[in-house]
């Protein structure tokens, strides 16, 4: 095999910009939590963030880390509403909606709905106060259950119990959600997203929990 040559970078010093860009490109694809949030006004806000994923399944648990806004290290709009409403919403991005789903993304002042200004089409949830995102095949209904701050405080990481699962019948038989028509939208490193690309099957190695996809 042919040598190969690596660039070795300490972690323990980097500045945050620097250890952004490396672990965004590091870690990818990503999936993106389209999140909508009501602040004491009742405004709705959606935004989208990709340090997010499942980390737990009894109960159903989703974890999503928003850091400090770069320029002021101001609270984000996001975090401020979850922690005094304590729930959100997590509506599935996908390719079809990729770019309301972008422009949810630019910075809007406090007192202006994304929703609103984007014109997007919203659900009453069940459970919680905020709503769904009707364009989003799949949205999860959460309370929040921790709240924990990471490393230097720039990052906080809000983990909610998923209360109400909302999935549209092209995606959903009634057992399992169809991931492949369901077309989620991921986030790579700097200005780029990913569709799933080639899908790839191998026979499950352990039983999980439901058995799901194990023929052992």
């Amino acid at each position: 095999m042919e040598s190969q040559r690596y660039a070795c970078v300490d972690g323990e010093q980097l500045d945050t910009e620097t250890a952004y860009r490396l672990i965004v490109g590091c870690v990818a694809p990503r999936p993106i939590a389209w999140i909508t949030s009501v602040d004491d006004a009742g405004r709705v806000n959606a935004a989208p963030f990709s340090s997010y994923n499942y980390v737990a399944t009894s109960p159903p648990m989703v974890a999503i880390n928003i850091a400090r806004r770069a320029v002021g290290g101001a609270t984000k709009d996001t975090a401020r509403n979850i922690e005094r409403s304590r729930s959100f919403v997590v509506n599935v991005a996908t390719e079809a909606h990729m770019e309301l789903m972008h422009r949810c993304g630019q910075e809007y002042p406090p007192d202006v709905s994304e929703a609103e200004a984007l014109g997007l089409p919203l659900l009453p949830s069940r459970h919680v106060a905020a709503p769904r995102i009707a364009l989003s095949p799949v949205q999860m209904e959460c309370r929040l259950d921790q709240i924990v701050k990471l490393g230097r405080g720039v990052n906080t990481l809000y983990i909610g119990e998923v209360v109400a699962f909302h999935l549209r019948d092209d995606v959903f038989d009634g057992h399992r959600v169809d991931s492949v028509r369901m077309r989620p939208i991921a986030r790579l490193g700097g200005p780029f997203y990913a569709a799933l690309g080639d899908i790839f099957e191998r026979p499950m190695l352990q039983k999980p929990p439901g058995g799901e996809g194990w023929s052992g």
